[in-house]
């Protein structure tokens, strides 16, 4: 659903970001969408508004009878098939129009994680992984809203370790079935859902072998726990699952035995770029909320607006979500590029596999925006906003869930430089020869101080030089600890905010060049790239310090603490005029500048 464009070997590799420049023109954002994305959107923004929001207070007291109703009205509604095959109902669409439905959700707060774990992680495992007599049975239901799904990955006392599953699957003798036993936890629409997408160790001669199976509600041995009593998200059903001997046919097998942690983890891919979209969508509810409040809410005689304290914050708000939206939809796009040519499921998640750095970075990225809005949402409303009659109360408590979700925000920042390092070891993309060259470069006194007049060439050298104190971090690590760079945490958290936070400022900067180009006013978008670069750098030169002196000394310490200098400088601007501007702006704009 995005407008062609030609094509890029850039756009064509997961990680290439980080050592290559994308043009302008060949990046993908929000105004390319086309009418029928945008007319999707509005439908889903309209459903919610009338059918969920009214409805909140009795869905958050579980009434799961009612909230099974309105996701049955959800697929009467075709929200459900987007990503759906046509041969089974669907519409098969482009991820950015699924990912812009999350949008579209978000603020609603849990129903969206009853959507989303249904019409994504509950529906997506079957539409890439099953069989076509298993589609056959269950698809087309699933996409209709007449049976609901759930996805089981967790586990009592598994954490963040999936493949450590205890839950247990037999095959019969004759292969015909497999009797599974075990308990799965944290099951969003457990207590509502018809169908579940299990993940258990299989029993074979060779040892247990991690996979997934679909078992539905009515098998025998199949019953669900009480209802969590959880801090936000409260309308969703989460309960456990428990499987007590429950026999499954062998064809309701997902993929082939043992390939468990290959349908989870590229599952969970889809969810995080999703989760980034939620935040978007949930960032730009608040924001819109919060200006409302602040033109209308008066003290010391005028609008609390007019002071510069608020307009500092709802600046910040609007800044940040224009960063998270330019990355979702930049990364959405790239999918989309490769996936619209594919001929098979298999071709389309190959696609969403190729970029699986980029899902990490829209999701810590995107539900890390959510709780800064929603924290300083709370702080606009001041007394107010600690009331549950005022709805950013429960904007606050539904946001927190985000950094556990698809693998805790700690987890993917393990994984973003982890797969980046994998990706260059194997030769995906040339990323050691682009550390090596940056080596080289760093004996250069002024590698990085050529000069540009242009607009936003300030901005551009800086982002240039974000990528590059990445390379540099990472690949002094790396020659540092070798294989046993995993262990070293605390630095690859650092690498992979240096990483994010190129790609966040590199994504909102191509995104207004872009507008820039096409001759639209972008004086906002201009000052938000501004500010938002200049606060970048600044927290990359104290991460790359930070993590250069946790295991360099001496001459090569006071070496690379210069390059690292040098690659985050940037000039001084006014932010705090910057940021009174971005203000007008949105208080005009009544919110988030669309």
């Amino acid at each position: 659903m995005i407008a062609e464009r030609p094509e890029s070997v850039t756009s064509k590799k997961g990680g290439m970001f980080l050592i290559s420049q994308t043009p302008p023109d060949q990046t993908h954002t929000p105004e390319d969408f086309s009418s029928d994305v945008k007319d999707i959107y509005q439908a889903v923004d309209e459903f919610v508004k009338t059918r969920v929001m009214p409805n909140m207070e009795t869905l958050e007291a579980h009434d799961n009878a009612l909230l099974k109703q309105i996701l049955h009205e959800c697929g009467d509604q075709g929200f459900f098939q987007v990503e759906v095959p046509e041969a089974y109902g669907g519409l098969d669409m482009s991820k950015t129009t699924a990912t812009y439905v999350g949008e579209a959700l978000a603020q609603a707060g849990g129903f969206a994680v009853a959507f989303g774990a249904h019409a994504s992680i509950g529906m997506l495992p079957l539409v890439y992984f099953g069989s076509d007599a298993l589609k056959a049975k269950y698809l087309e239901a699933m996409a209709a809203g007449k049976l609901i799904g759930a996805y089981c990955l967790s586990e009592p006392g598994s954490g963040s370790d999936a493949q450590a599953a205890k839950t247990r699957a037999v095959p019969s003798e004759d292969g015909s079935s497999y009797t599974i036993s075990g308990t799965k936890m944290w099951i969003s629409n457990g207590g509502i859902a018809d169908i579940y997408t299990v993940f258990c160790q299989v029993m074979t001669p060779q040892g247990t072998k991690f996979s997934a199976f679909l078992i539905e509600r009515n098998f025998p041995g199949v019953s669900t726990g009480k209802e969590e009593h959880k801090l936000g998200i409260k309308l969703s059903s989460t309960t456990q699952l428990i499987l007590e001997d429950v026999v499954v046919p062998s064809e309701n097998l997902l993929g082939e035995v043992g390939w468990g942690a290959k349908i989870a983890f590229n599952i969970l891919n889809i969810g995080r770029y999703k989760l980034g979209s939620g935040g978007v969508g949930g960032s730009k509810a608040v924001l819109n909320a919060s200006t409302k409040y602040a033109k209308e809410r008066t003290s010391f005689g005028q609008p609390i607006a007019n002071f510069g304290a608020i307009q500092e914050k709802l600046a910040e708000m609007c800044l940040e979500i224009y960063a998270a939206e330019s990355l979702t939809y930049r990364v959405t796009g790239m999918i989309d590029e490769i996936a619209d040519h594919a001929k098979s499921a298999s071709e389309k998640l190959k696609a969403i596999e190729t970029y699986r750095v980029e899902a990490s970075i829209v999701k810590v990225y995107g539900t890390e925006v959510l709780a800064y809005c929603t924290d300083q949402a709370v702080q606009v409303f001041g007394g107010y906003g600690f009331s549950e009659e005022y709805p950013v109360a429960r904007a606050y408590r539904d946001a927190r869930i985000n950094r556990i979700f698809e693998g805790t925000n700690e987890i993917n920042r393990m994984i973003i430089p982890g797969e980046l390092l994998k990706m260059g070891m194997k030769g995906e993309i040339p990323l050691m020869q682009a550390a090596q060259k940056l080596q080289a470069e760093m004996l250069e006194p002024s590698f990085s101080d050529d000069t540009d007049d242009a607009p936003l060439a300030a901005e551009t050298r800086v982002v240039e030089g974000l990528k590059k104190a990445a390379l540099q971090v990472a690949g002094l690590a790396a020659l540092k600890f070798s294989n046993k760079l995993g262990e070293q945490q605390e630095i690859l958290a650092r690498v992979a905010d240096i990483i994010i936070s190129s790609f966040a400022g590199e994504s909102a900067l191509l995104r207004t060049q872009k507008m820039m180009a096409s001759g639209k006013n972008a004086d906002t978008q201009i000052a938000m790239t501004q500010v938002l670069v200049h606060d970048l750098a600044e927290k990359c030169a104290v991460w790359g310090r930070e993590a250069l002196s946790s295991f360099t000394e001496g001459d090569d310490l006071r070496l690379n603490l210069a390059a690292m200098k040098r690659l985050t400088k940037h000039d001084s601007v006014n932010v705090v005029a910057l940021r009174r501007q971005i203000a007008a702006a949105v208080i005009e704009a009544d919110g988030y500048l669309n």
